[in-house]
């Protein structure tokens, strides 16, 4: 059995899509199988409305110990140089290039923090 959440992900909608279009909680691999190959109308034209522009779920995994988890991105991520767990100290990970300065980016998936090492402004 899988859960609605790793249907989305698999299917590469969102969570709130699977919910309101019905997915069940739980769906076996049968029924899954069976989505994918002969899907509604309402997932063909997701698929058909794909851009690429922005993935609907991304891969986090911390730099430090590996940690991976799934997430919607939003909009107003960065672009990390790094993902640590938000326990991990700043010591953990490389130091910034002399000529960068860092920042601490709270609130990423469930237990991350961004790093971001940009040129002074």
């Amino acid at each position: 059995m899988i859960s609605r959440r790793d249907a989305a992900q698999r299917l590469d909608i969102s969570l709130e899509m699977a919910t309101r279009h019905g997915i069940p909680s739980k769906l076996s691999e049968r029924e899954f199988a069976e989505l994918d190959a002969n899907p509604p109308a309402w997932l063909a034209q997701s698929r058909a409305n794909r851009t690429g522009k922005r993935p609907v779920w991304v891969q986090l995994t911390c730099d430090v110990c590996g940690f991976t988890e799934s997430a919607r991105p939003k909009k107003w991520w960065p672009d990390f140089t790094y993902l640590t767990c938000d326990f991990h100290v700043p010591t953990d990970l490389p130091d910034p290039l002399p000529s960068l300065s860092r920042r601490e980016v709270d609130g990423i998936g469930s237990r991350f923090i961004g790093i971001v090492d940009e040129r002074p402004t």
